[in-house]
């Protein structure tokens, strides 16, 4: 269960550290924070045999556990936290879906005083802004152009607490949007488009610096028109988002994002609905039904992909296990790259003296056995 020790040091595990891994690691906790070192009377938890890597930043969630952070009550947004805590992400961003910008609005309200709290990171807003030829699981009749006045109101609702909007950044009033949220040091993301190569770079350089799901809601690379994902991959401003679910992705298309980007211009992501941790059935993805079966979730209508199931322990397994990509790369793409983005860097990401002991126990299979945020233990390793 839950609880906090004032003073812990776990031992023996391989510590992922940004210098690399330390093999028979030692971490120390005090309190809410990573220390240099224990108290005489610290708790000792031997990790033999196990990995202790950072805690996971998602910065692009719709919710969980059977709950929405796109519309609802509170607690439905603390009952998706918390679910998502329970699968190793300490840090979670929460996504809105289209809808009016009187409801987004208003919903802004509710998430910002979440954000404040602490309870969340902020707010991602996904839609209304994007390409009808690309709109997935939004609602289309809601679907309107990035007017920049349109933009400010929604940032202007979220009272500081926005973190990134989607633009598909061809239509009207894109690029100025753009040059309006780079301005006020919100994630201006690229996703949803029916974008151009051409238009793509013209809109990485009004300052775009996020690829929303990378690959998905967005023209094929092609050999002739190579579309925004050639822009995407080639330019070392942008990070792009991926889904490694087995459904969203190829593991070639993976594998390829991590060939072209690099380890540092990944962000492993869950885009994650309601049924994320909770199970198949019918859900709401903001005003459109949804069926979850065999844990891949469609509109009813159309029969689009409509966001996922994942859980980040199950994105960082899969990309260790599946995908090969060495350790230390995962846990860029899934804790460093997000926080940086974030502008949490400071605070969280990395194992490192000084930020929240926000960390994730995995054993030798990855799968998860313990996390830890700002020093307590949401889920307490067991029998090590």
């Amino acid at each position: 269960m839950a609880g906090r020790a004032d003073s812990t040091v776990l031992t023996g595990a391989r510590v992922v550290r940004p210098g690399g891994t330390e093999e028979n690691g030692r971490l120390a906790v005090e309190g809410t924070r990573i220390a240099d070192g224990a108290r005489e009377d610290a708790r000792t938890i031997d990790l033999t045999g196990h990995w202790v890597v950072p805690g996971f930043v998602d910065m692009h969630n719709h919710g969980g556990g059977g709950a929405s952070f796109t519309a609802g009550s509170v607690d439905q947004v603390l009952t998706g936290v918390r679910t998502h805590r329970e699968h190793g992400t300490t840090t979670v961003v929460a996504s809105t879906v289209t809808d009016s910008l009187d409801f987004l609005g208003r919903w802004a309200g509710v998430l910002s005083e979440l954000a404040e709290q602490g309870d969340i990171a902020g707010i991602h807003f996904e839609g209304p802004f994007i390409s009808p030829c690309r709109k997935g699981a939004h609602s289309e009749a809601l679907l309107r152009d990035p007017d920049p006045a349109a933009v400010q109101a929604l940032l202007t609702a979220a009272r500081g607490t926005a973190k990134m909007v989607t633009l598909a950044t061809e239509l009207p009033g894109g690029l100025d949007s753009v040059r309006l949220l780079a301005e006020q040091g919100v994630i201006a993301a690229i996703g949803h488009t029916d974008a151009s190569y051409e238009q793509t770079v013209e809109a990485i350089d009004a300052g775009a610096t996020v690829a929303t799901h990378l690959y998905n809601a967005m023209p094929a690379l092609g050999h002739r028109t190579p579309g925004p994902i050639a822009a995407l991959l080639e330019d070392e401003r942008i990070t792009v988002e991926l889904i490694n679910d087995g459904t969203h992705l190829h593991p070639a298309a993976l594998e390829m994002a991590y060939h072209h980007a690099g380890a540092a211009r990944v962000a492993l992501i869950t885009d994650a609905m309601d049924a994320a941790g909770f199970g198949d059935g019918a859900y709401q993805l903001g005003p459109l039904a949804v069926e979850v079966k065999d844990g891949v979730a469609r509109l009813v209508e159309g029969g689009s992909i409509a966001g996922s199931t994942l859980t980040l322990d199950t994105a960082f397994r899969r990309a260790v296990t599946i995908d090969r990509i060495p350790v230390e790369d995962v846990v860029r793409s899934i804790s460093v790259n997000p926080a940086r983005l974030l502008g949490l860097y400071d605070r969280i990401g990395s194992l490192e003296t000084g930020k929240d002991a926000d960390l994730v126990v995995l054993d030798e299979a990855f799968v998860l056995k313990g996390v830890m945020r700002k020093g307590e233990w949401i889920v307490e390793p067991k029998g090590v």
